[in-house]
């Protein structure tokens, strides 16, 4: 396969839900790594975000990484570089995000890592990462978020894992019986996905 080819697979990929990788945080560590020797001066922090990035939790096997740099400059400043060094993007999919851009690093066909570039310490930066680290904190997240699918694949052509984002959602109750309520939590609840 070419790589042309590749990044055309890889675009059009049908997306599954598999049981939860124990290789998936050392993937994410390996790419930070990575990113960090390429951008020493770009990226304030990376952190892995996504259900990816929750223990014990089926997800899409794909590693969502969030990079945070100091402005919105810094984000636009970055694509070209980003592309440079094994990254692909969407012009027009980035025209419909206010609030980062979106970027995917594949293999043989396959995504493998979608990089979240967005102003460290912002809104779309402290949301997701308080998603996540909530979903850490509750032991049964896990089993109550795929629980009736544990399986699932996207549709093609689509952008996202439609209808995940309602079973993410469906742990909220919960969520919210142990920390009470909290305007955070379902406002990253509707971006996921």
């Amino acid at each position: 396969m070419t790589e042309p080819e590749s990044l055309e697979a890889a675009i059009h990929e049908h997306v599954q839900i598999v049981p939860y990788d124990v290789a998936w945080p050392d993937r994410f560590e390996a790419e930070r790594a990575r990113l960090l020797a390429l951008f020493p001066d770009e990226f304030i922090a990376i952190e892995h975000f996504g259900s990816a990035a929750i223990p014990g939790m089926s997800a899409k096997p794909i590693i969502d990484i969030l990079g945070g740099v100091g402005s919105w400059d810094g984000v636009n400043a970055l694509s070209r570089r980003l592309c440079e060094n094994g990254y692909s993007t969407s012009a027009e999919f980035n025209a419909t995000l206010s609030d980062r851009q979106w970027f995917m690093r594949w293999a043989n066909g396959r995504r493998t890592h979608h990089l979240h570039v967005v102003v460290h310490e912002a809104d779309p930066w402290r949301d997701r990462l308080a998603f996540r680290d909530r979903l850490r904190a509750d032991p049964d997240a896990p089993s109550r978020t795929h629980q009736d699918h544990p399986r699932r694949t996207a549709p093609a052509g689509s952008r996202g894992l439609h209808g995940r984002e309602g079973r993410v959602c469906a742990i909220l109750p919960s969520l919210e019986a142990r920390i009470g309520h909290d305007r955070t939590v379902a406002t990253v609840c509707l971006r996921v996905g």
